[in-house]
């Protein structure tokens, strides 16, 4: 394994409409002048074109189509240096009314892009994620390194650790030139509203009650989601093939902690949301130690005040209403069916 220094001037960005995947995308155009961009994107319900509209279109193209379509990846893989690959089903509620998508999206997809990287000798960076180490107990000093063995809890978080061991194994056994890293949990603009801090913040917006499971001490590392793109493309130009980086930003707080902090930004007082039952193996703390990739590649987060993020973020969904209020009733309508 030698160290090399990639630039990249063609890349897939699978997923790209998606919301850490789109956030990539205006990563690049923003700081990487001369780098073009397909994005590839099934378009499912967590994929939406606006999250790239405006971009310039000499420098981002969208191909709607699906990672497991080996007769796509043919016509649109040649040409390219590098897939940098977010597409996946991501939400641990929907991995277990439903594991099929996931098993599908996240391992079958992911080995028909290996497969693409490995005929046509392109680089590969794999999006993965922190819950494939299962979790760790609330009063352990302990954080997640790359050495920490693998332990995932959910139908979700299974097939994400399915797809990273395959990863390694088609650099190893194919020579495919891959990286992966494994992230903390995302925050920012473009999230859908299934998710935990957007969820809290349009239901204040919408003057529901916002919902908290279990005991509410679950603790998650969060990360701004601009700090997770420059990592990636750290690690794309920067990183040793066959290695793992893990990303994060030091950013651990309880969830109850972080619904206390929305509704005392939003004006509403700290004890204003119902408690509802937890999710089945509902892991109780992550937390990421990113030595090696500040320490190696010498990246450094530039959202490190985590409650200024927050006000952002905030900010973000009370503008763009337009942008979420045509799903929200569905998303709470889904989550009602399922008692919570």
């Amino acid at each position: 394994m030698t160290q090399e220094v990639f630039n990249p001037t063609n890349i897939i960005v699978t997923g790209g409409c998606g919301f850490i995947g789109s956030n990539f995308v205006h990563y690049v155009v923003n700081n990487c002048p001369g780098v073009h961009v397909t994005v590839l994107d099934k378009l499912t319900y967590a994929g939406n074109p606006e999250n790239i509209a405006g971009l310039p279109e000499d420098r981002v193209e969208l191909v709607v189509g699906d990672i497991c379509d080996a007769e796509l990846l043919d016509r649109i893989v040649p040409g390219h240096d590098a897939i940098v690959h977010y597409a996946a089903e991501s939400h641990n509620d929907n991995s277990i009314a439903n594991p099929e998508p996931f098993l599908r999206t996240n391992v079958e997809g992911t080995y028909g892009l290996l497969e693409a990287c490995r005929k046509y000798d392109v680089r590969y960076h794999h999006i993965s994620t922190d819950e494939v180490y299962g979790d760790l107990a609330l009063d352990d000093p302990a954080r997640f390194t790359e050495e920490t063995p693998y332990h995932p809890s959910s139908p979700y978080s299974s097939t994400k650790a399915s797809s990273d061991l395959l990863v390694r194994a088609w650099h190893r056994t194919f020579g495919v030139r891959a990286t992966i890293s494994n992230c903390s949990n995302n925050y920012g603009p473009y999230q859908h509203i299934e998710k935990f801090i957007p969820r809290q913040i349009t239901n204040i917006l919408c003057g529901i009650r916002p919902k908290l499971y279990g005991d509410g001490k679950n603790v998650r590392d969060w990360i701004h989601t601009d700090d997770h793109s420059s990592a990636v493309w750290t690690i794309l130009t920067k990183g040793i093939i066959g290695e793992t980086y893990l990303i994060g930003a030091d950013g651990e707080r309880s969830n109850i902690d972080v619904l206390r902090a929305i509704l005392e930004r939003m004006g509403k007082p700290a004890d204003d949301f119902d408690w509802v039952r937890d999710r089945p193996g509902h892991d109780r703390r992550y937390a990421i130690d990113s030595t090696k990739l500040r320490r190696h590649l010498g990246w450094e987060p530039a959202h490190t005040d985590f409650l200024e993020g927050l006000d952002q973020t905030i900010a973000w969904y009370r503008e763009n209403e337009d942008w979420w209020r045509p799903t929200k009733e569905a998303t709470e309508a889904k989550y009602a069916a399922q008692g919570q």
